[in-house]
């Protein structure tokens, strides 16, 4: 509002034409269309000066600016407007805001599109050509015309021309074109031969027989490439890499031979000393097989750089035996100095008098020199070694080796004075202060072992020499491995503490031992245990530790010694007192076992652990009436289920089934949630008794009692249900009709299907009663249902290992490999799934996948009897004699207690005290029995 106009560029008109490069055909045709249209400007015209202007008026007499500056006007036609105000300056300015705005987005937009790959790229490609395309108005006619045609450079012009493709005919047709041409020669040429013989061979070929041939050859190759058994390759690695390495180097010598040869021809100008450089030029030229010119050229490296004695032994090695001894005996004179020169001389010799001269002439002229006086000694005998020793000690005493080795050629009375005076020498040395010790525990003198090595701590810490723990223990472990077992003691007592807070000793000692003993260093060990002992006497940990290191690692009677030392460290700990018994029983010494146990008695008086392992002994040891008379003591003074147990089953294996039945009733009165006592009274009842209904349903009693009071055992439940399923074989009417009752038999199977699901509705998933329910329908073939109980039991257990090698083995064949690859997918690590796909193996026939298998199996869990005995089976099928020996020789070290049809056995009366070479054989039998069972149904 109330704004005052003012010119842009609009009312000004367009601007200037802008430069005009001179020499363009467009620049002068413009120059010529302007003075066609305005005419010839008059001499002396100054453009934007006005006419009649003489001169440059922005000149002050032609010698300088006006007003003390010069103003250029970018455009001509700002001269002849009117004067530049303030009104002007803000429209430029805006003007010039809307521009730098405009460019602004010009840009950006180019960059996006850029990016995306548009048309802006282009543009901006364009741009990049601009001055060149400009640049194109300055170029002549001439330059125009020397510019080349234009040829085909097409692809097809610079690939190689293909020479003609013959394709190869077969065998069949060059013979019959052969048969053809002798036919044709033997019309032609009447009564000649047809074939001229060359050296005994006909010039027609027989080609069936070079095709034979040729196969003949390829076949010999491959057999030779490969094993035709396994397919393994055959071919020596060794000797393949290096027949390879040698053509290579062969072929890459060719081309870079030169190359090295001017490379190290400037290093050598450039240091003449420099050894490396001839050494490297003598092999390079040796590698080229220019052996001649390899020797030239060392020789001059020994010239050129004397004081090397790398180049002379180099120049040792390329020379002949004789000529070798001559450059090093050269050499010793350039550098008397050098004991790798007077070894090197030293080797070249062949009798041993000369090379004793050699290195005689080396310590001559180097006497500290170690190397030399060990090479010179290894040569001597006992007694001029001896002698040598003394020599070498005073000249190099610094030398350890040197002392200890004079120490161990002398007597006792010299070695000790030796290592007296090594003493003096090296205070500072550990191993002189052991080799004492060791001196003298070869000597029996186990006293003075300690003293020694309490010095020796002592003498280091006060010449401030720091050994730290962990080398004192290794001192102690290479002490034992040198057969002084007493000295690696005393070491461990006087240095095991160093730098171990109190109340770190206890953890810190125990770890130290189990480390020394995984090396094998037994006795430092047992130093560490024994110290650790004497600082903790009442830690049972630290006496277990010492137990199982000592029944591992020890004998019987250190055994002994440790489990006294423990029984009468901790006399309440009971397991001490049963294990010595135990020893001393499996020993053969009966009367020292009993001992043991009267003395726990009298320490553990109420103890129920010490008397059932008294009426054991009795027991195994054929004393019945001692045995029962124990068992009694032990139910009046100790009573407890485990007791009365122990108790009934003494009486259920010398067939007092009464008098058991009557100990069970008594301990379920006492002990009702002891559910091992339930199942004995059903096992009597449906196994030991006749099979009358009457027993059958006192053990149906006793098993649905046990499932009262002990609902979350799963054994009873297992055992009611089989007892029901079973039960159609206790009616006494079965001998009337001479077979089964279909009836029966399936109300048993009903009764059990209940039983077994209430089970499962108190215990929920549970994989055992799962896999009870589902063999229970296999035995009564019920395919289906027991396919629906799995799918069942692995939406509630989907990671049971029981359960999914179940599946594995019901399922048709075809369909194994797939629930075999799920099973090992949920539990890579369980021995039932592992042992299941090893069976699948086995049938396959893949024998080494299958025994690769067995072998996890029970390495897995070598607790598992069922798994022993199947890998057992699968050796006495497909294995020999030292195999099925081997497994039996494992099984028996394992000594499995668990497994289905193991315990099964283990537990039966007719098997206690039956070796486990027995129990395998009838774990064998039934494994089979219960596999052709099942695969029958």
């Amino acid at each position: 509002r109330g704004a005052a106009g003012f010119p842009t560029r609009s009312d000004i008109g367009p601007a200037a034409v802008g430069p005009i490069v001179s020499g363009s055909r467009a620049a002068e045709q413009r120059q010529l269309k302007s003075a066609n249209q305005f005419g010839q400007a008059p001499k002396g015209y100054i453009p934007g000066a006005g006419r009649g202007a003489v001169g440059n008026p922005f000149l002050r007499d032609g010698n300088g600016p006006i007003n003390g500056g010069e103003k250029k006007f970018e455009d001509p036609l700002e001269a002849n407007t009117a004067p530049y105000e303030q009104d002007d300056i803000e429209a430029d300015e805006i003007y010039a805001a809307i521009d730098e705005r405009m460019r602004t987005k010009r840009k950006k937009l180019d960059s996006e599109v850029s990016e995306e790959g548009g048309q802006s790229n282009t543009k901006r490609i364009k741009g990049q050509f601009r001055e060149l395309k400009d640049r194109l108005a300055t170029v002549t006619d001439d330059q125009w015309a020397s510019i080349p045609d234009v040829g085909d450079y097409s692809l097809k012009y610079k690939q190689k021309r293909r020479e003609d493709v013959f394709t190869p005919i077969t065998d069949s047709l060059l013979e019959s074109r052969a048969s053809t041409n002798v036919d044709t020669m033997s019309s032609s040429k009447k009564g000649s031969t047809t074939a001229s013989a060359v050296d005994g061979f006909t010039s027609v070929a027989n080609m069936s027989g070079l095709a034979a041939a040729r196969g003949t050859v390829l076949g010999m190759s491959l057999d030779r490439m490969s094993d035709s058994v396994s397919g393994q390759t055959v071919v020596d690695p060794q000797g393949y890499l290096t027949s390879l390495t040698i053509s290579t180097v062969e072929n890459a010598q060719v081309g870079d031979i030169q190359k090295a040869r001017l490379l190290l021809k400037s290093v050598r100008d450039t240091n003449p000393k420099h050894g490396p450089a001839w050494i490297a030029s003598a092999r390079v030229e040796e590698a080229a097989g220019k052996i001649l010119q390899a020797r030239k050229l060392i020789q001059e490296g020994c010239e050129a750089s004397p004081m090397n004695e790398d180049v002379w032994i180099e120049a040792a090695r390329l020379h002949p035996n004789q000529v070798a001894k001559s450059i090093l005996a050269t050499a010793v004179r350039h550098i008397p100095q050098s004991t790798k020169i007077f070894l090197k001389a030293a080797d070249l010799e062949t009798k041993e008098v000369t090379k004793k001269a050699v290195l005689r002439k080396a310590l001559e002229a180097n006497p500290t020199s170690v190397k030399l006086w060990k090479a010179a000694i290894e040569l001597e005998d006992a007694d001029d070694a001896r002698t040598l020793l003394s020599v070498a000690v005073e000249k190099v005493s610094h030398s350890v080796e040197m002392w200890l080795a004079l120490a161990r050629l002398e007597t006792y009375e010299n070695a000790r004075r030796v290592l007296n005076q090594a003493r003096k020498a090296l205070p500072t040395e550990r191993a002189i202060w052991i080799a004492g010790a060791k001196l003298e525990e070869s000597q029996n003198h186990i006293e003075i072992v300690d003293k020694i090595i309490d010095k020796a701590v002592k003498s280091l810490q006060k010449h401030n020499a720091i050994v730290k723990r962990t080398q004192w223990l290794e001192e102690a472990e290479r002490a034992e491995e040198a057969k002084a077992p007493y000295t690696s003691a005393a070491i461990v007592r006087y240095t095991i503490g160093m730098g171990v807070d109190p109340e770190d000793k206890q953890r810190t000692w125990a770890d130290d031992a189990k480390d020394t003993l995984s090396r094998g260093a037994v006795a430092t060990a047992r130093a560490i245990i024994a110290l650790a002992l004497v600082t903790f006497p009442m830690k049972r940990s630290l006496w277990m530790q010492a137990v199982e290191m000592e029944r591992k690692h020890g004998n019987s009677d250190s055994l002994d010694q440790v489990l006294g030392e423990a029984s009468k460290r901790l006399p309440k700990v009971e397991i001490f007192w049963l294990f010595r018994a135990k020893e001393r029983w499996l020993a053969g010494e009966i009367d020292k076992a009993r001992e043991v146990l009267t003395e726990a008695f009298a320490a553990n008086p109420n103890a129920e652990s010490v008397w059932l392992a008294a009426s054991k002994l009795e027991w195994e040891t054929g004393e019945i009436l001692r045995a029962r008379v124990l068992l009694q003591r032990a139910r009046e003074r100790a009573p407890s289920g485990r007791v009365y147990m122990k108790s009934a089953l003494l009486e259920r294996e010398e067939k007092r089934f009464d008098e058991a039945l009557n100990l069970i009733n008594a301990g379920i009165e006492k002990y009702p949630k002891f559910a091992k006592l339930h199942m004995m009274g059903g096992q009597i009842c449906s196994e030991e008794l006749e099979r009358t209904k009457t027993n059958l349903d006192i053990a149906r009693r006793c098993y649905q009692r046990g499932i009262k009071d002990c609902p979350n055992n799963i054994v009873l439940w297992v055992l009611a249900s089989r007892l029901e399923e079973q039960a159609y074989s206790f009616n006494n009417s079965m001998s009337h009709h001479g077979g089964k009752n279909t009836n029966k038999i399936f109300n048993g199977n009903t009764k059990a299907r209940s039983l077994l699901e209430l089970a499962r509705l108190q215990n929920p998933k549970n994989p055992v009663l799962w896999l009870e329910a589902i063999r229970l329908e296999r035995r009564a073939s019920h395919d289906a249902l027991a396919a629906t109980l799995m799918a069942r039991a692995l939406q509630e257990c989907p990671s049971s290992g029981i359960l999914l090698a179940e599946q594995i083995r019901m399922v048709s064949r075809a369909d194994k490999k797939a629930k075999a690859q799920d099973a090992i997918r949920r539990c890579p690590e369980n021995s039932h799934v592992i042992g299941a796909v090893a069976i699948l193996f086995a049938s396959d026939r893949k024998k080494a996948k299958a025994r690769k298998w067995f072998d996890k199996a029970v390495t897995l869990d070598s607790d598992l009897g069922d798994m022993w005995g199947r890998y057992y089976i699968f050796e006495q099928k497909n294995g020999t004699k030292e195999q099925q020996q081997n497994i039996m020789d494992r099984c028996i070290k394992a000594d499995p207690k668990h497994g289905e049809i193991w315990t099964g056995i283990t537990k039966a009366m007719a098997n206690r005290r039956k070796s486990i070479n027995f129990i395998m054989q009838l774990v064998t039998t039934a494994i089979a029995e219960h596999d052709s069972r099942y695969d029958s149904s």
